[in-house]
């Protein structure tokens, strides 16, 4: 009998050890889960910001493929300062918007002019630069304002300030506007001899017309054409992130980072 209840005894024993090496070995199955999980939860998020890299020297591709311009290291810069981390991804200006508002990106920087339209799908940083429009034509042209486009065939890229700009001063049934999906095509028209002029922001046209020196090519300033600044974007009501670039963008304003990127990509800056 003595010899009966060893054996159960064992038995139960043996068993509870099998139980409570299961139960071990799902615990920390279960365990190894969770850190993996904590571990992934504390890795720093990565901003993918949205730029369409045609449109030196705020943002262009360099020879070695790298995304480079002036708007990438200010973005840079900011993220520096605020100890963020992001990833510039070059996307296609006519759905550039709505990237950001399909959470496709996280931040838009793209030589983007702050308007009433546009904040109503986004919400813009402070501003960072001014700019307005030129006109690129020919040095023997006799296009000298905005009035004397009337009649001219122009090019323009779709949906930028300069299109609306000169939609407002032709009229929205002039047929000699030229619309183009990127800035470069409009460009190329204009080297082409197929329109009269090419009208684009301020400092891309300056870029264009010095790096294009056979082109023979001269810039047009009209008062006509309205000031504009540019913003840094993010998703409405993001503020916690909108936050964070504001803050960079006013340290490197004032710690002169701000000035040596400008200083980089357009010269001194003017007082």
């Amino acid at each position: 009998m003595k010899k009966i209840l060893k054996l159960v005894t064992l038995g139960i024993l043996i068993l509870g050890l099998v139980f409570a090496i299961g139960c071990g070995g799902d615990k920390a199955a279960t365990g190894g889960d969770e850190g993996a999980a904590t571990d992934g939860g504390n890795e720093s998020k990565v901003y993918k910001v949205g730029t369409d890299a045609a449109y030196a020297p705020f943002e262009s591709v360099s020879p070695s493929g790298e995304i480079e311009g002036f708007d990438i290291d200010v973005v840079s810069a900011i993220a520096e300062e605020e100890g963020i981390e992001v990833e510039f991804i070059n996307t296609a200006w006519d759905g550039i918007i709505a990237s950001l508002v399909q959470s496709k990106n996280d931040i838009l920087v793209s030589a983007l002019t702050i308007t009433e339209e546009r904040k109503q799908e986004v919400d813009f940083s402070d501003p960072y630069f001014e700019s307005t429009n030129y006109i690129a034509v020919p040095k023997d042209s006799g296009i000298n304002s905005l009035a004397d486009l009337e009649g001219k065939t122009v090019s323009v890229q779709q949906g930028t300030t300069g299109d609306i700009a000169l939609t407002e001063f032709l009229g929205e049934n002039y047929d000699g506007i030229k619309r183009f999906k990127g800035t470069p095509e409009a460009f190329l028209e204009l080297k082409n001899g197929k329109v009269d002029a090419a009208v684009a922001d301020s400092g891309v046209v300056m870029e264009y017309v010095k790096n294009n020196p056979d082109q023979n090519l001269k810039y047009v300033v009209d008062e006509k054409f309205p000031k504009e600044n540019y913003g840094i974007a993010v998703r409405k009501g993001d503020a916690e992130l909108l936050n964070k670039i504001n803050s960079g963008l006013q340290k490197i304003q004032e710690n002169g980072k701000y000035d040596q990127i400008y200083e980089k990509w357009f010269g001194a800056k003017p007082e």
